[in-house]
């Protein structure tokens, strides 16, 4: 019995030929024309459906500040908003009606104005300029009054 000796040199190699390949200069135009083209199609939707989603939400708290405002008239015994009301007032005391001041921000960063008598209720109206802040516009632009359809 001999023993012999194992050398890895005479292991058979066995090379893998190198598979690397590139991505052809067409290739790449056809990818970034593609993805071009979805975001050319979504983007717009996307901006639409967040549009409308900030444009409920300022509805949603125009009307919950209202009723804050005439919680806070029942209990201050007013028959009628004062037209010099800050909505601020709803932040101030030990028992606020309202946690903070970003409550009378609308989804757009601007504060929501008061407006006393009010163009679209009797009383008092709580209104958001829209996106741009400025009164009347379109689309997001448009103005949000608590009660208005």
């Amino acid at each position: 019995m001999s023993m012999s000796t194992f050398h890895p040199t005479h292991l058979k190699r066995t090379t893998i030929p190198s598979a690397r390949r590139a991505f052809s200069l067409i290739e790449v135009i056809v990818a970034v024309t593609i993805v071009a083209i979805m975001a050319a199609i979504f983007v717009p939707r996307l901006t639409r459906f967040i549009g409308g989603a900030k444009d409920k939400r300022a509805k949603t708290e125009a009307v919950q500040l209202a009723q804050q405002v005439r919680l806070y008239m029942t209990e201050a015994g007013m028959s009628r908003c004062p037209e010099d009301f800050d909505l601020e007032v709803l932040t101030e005391g030990d028992d606020p009606y309202l946690e903070n001041k970003s409550a009378l921000l609308d989804p757009w960063g601007n504060a929501y104005i008061l407006i006393v008598p009010g163009q679209v209720n009797f009383d008092f109206d709580v209104m958001s300029y829209g996106a741009d802040g400025q009164p009347g516009g379109e689309l997001d632009n448009k103005d949000i009054v608590n009660g208005a359809k």
